[in-house]
């Protein structure tokens, strides 16, 4: 029989360690030094916590992980955007990717490093666009393994990283639990302290678990990824829309909208598919409905899949029909093209050369 896990270590907010300390006997401000010594000092074992009694070292070390993802590989794009893969303790690959100030991501002027961080292994929802799917979904990342990303790709770079996108592998709605407890870590001050307001969760339409956002009293900013613009558009594109269709989706954004404030649209363009005119006009619509921007985003080609992205002045078109009623939208420059930035690329290569590496080692029979 396999042992279960210990917890890691960065999954416990500052409540849940003071929990810890005291159950151990320990005065109370213990447990905001075990915080400083993980997200201020960044410290990658239990005993470099030297001001701590060499009693409370070994109960952490008893009870938890202090587990480091393995970087298996950089690659780095012209335009400085970084994607890094990781391997988890129980070898399952993730991605990141760090990218560069544009005044286009996000409709954000300053210099600023975006982190796109992962929420799970793999993808259930099948979105045709998509390569994290394209293997199914394995497991959810717990707190830890997501904050982890954030920790380790600020390591290698050396770039303080200033806003947070959870829109890589992975629907995040679809891991709640975990994903409001990473945001908590990284947004508090005895975490890693970035402010909620550039903290971004992207979603793919879970109806109720939106409903559910809007209950969280942090103001983190919400994306949803809406690719078609219509049922019959949107269906072929993300399977979800047949469980959530664009009236219930779009009335759980009325709700999220009426208790925290406007909403974030992420519209891949895809050549013939949702790039038409007549998807403008209806975008333009839901868009002035919910007051929301809209960030649109050429597809990223995608090894298996067969859509393409459309050229540059149908983009332009597109983006023009949007403003021309009164709706704000950005046209994102090209990010890690040369590199497959998109979500899922680098990991299903790399999870494909290892497999067919394993069957050519394979003696036969």
């Amino acid at each position: 029989m396999i042992p279960a896990r210990k917890p890691d270590i960065k999954s416990l907010t500052l409540a849940e360690l003071q929990e810890v300390v005291a159950a151990s006997g320990q005065r109370p401000f213990r447990a905001k030094q075990i915080t400083d010594w993980l997200y201020k000092k960044r410290i990658s074992s239990f005993d470099e916590m030297t001001d701590l009694p060499q009693t409370l070292r070994a109960q952490l070390a008893a009870e938890f992980e202090f587990s480091n993802p393995e970087v298996v590989r950089v690659l780095g794009s012209k335009d400085t955007t970084q994607k890094f893969l990781f391997r988890l303790r129980d070898g399952n690959l993730i991605e990141s990717v760090l990218i560069p100030a544009s005044p286009a991501l996000y409709g954000e002027t300053s210099d600023r490093r975006t982190i796109c961080v992962s929420s799970q292994v793999g993808c259930a929802y099948g979105c045709k666009f998509c390569a994290s799917g394209l293997e199914g979904w394995t497991r959810n990342l717990d707190a830890g393994e997501i904050v982890q990303q954030l920790i380790a790709v600020e390591k290698h770079s050396g770039e303080r990283i200033d806003n947070v996108v959870f829109m890589g592998m992975g629907e995040p709605l679809a891991n709640l639990k975990n994903l409001a407890r990473a945001i908590q870590i990284i947004n508090q001050p005895w975490g890693l302290e970035i402010g909620a307001r550039h903290i971004t969760i992207s979603t793919s339409g879970l109806a109720p678990q939106i409903r559910e956002l809007a209950e969280e009293p942090t103001q983190f900013r919400l994306a949803l990824s809406l690719h078609g613009a219509t049922d019959e558009v949107r269906s072929q594109i993300m399977p979800v829309n047949r469980k959530y269709p664009l009236k219930v989706l779009l009335e759980a954004c009325d709700y999220y909208v009426a208790k925290k404030r406007r909403m974030l649209f992420e519209y891949i363009l895809i050549n013939d598919v949702n790039d038409t005119e007549e998807q403008a006009y209806e975008l333009a619509k839901i868009a002035r409905r919910l007051s929301a921007k809209i960030n649109l985003i050429p597809y990223n080609t995608v090894e298996g899949l067969e859509w393409t992205r459309p050229p540059r002045a149908r983009q332009e078109r597109f983006q023009s029909i949007l403003r021309e009623h009164g709706v704000v939208s950005t046209l994102r420059r090209e990010k890690g093209h040369d590199i497959a930035a998109a979500c899922g690329q680098l990991r299903l290569q790399t999870k494909r050369r290892e497999v067919e590496a394993d069957a050519v080692a394979r003696p036969t029979a």
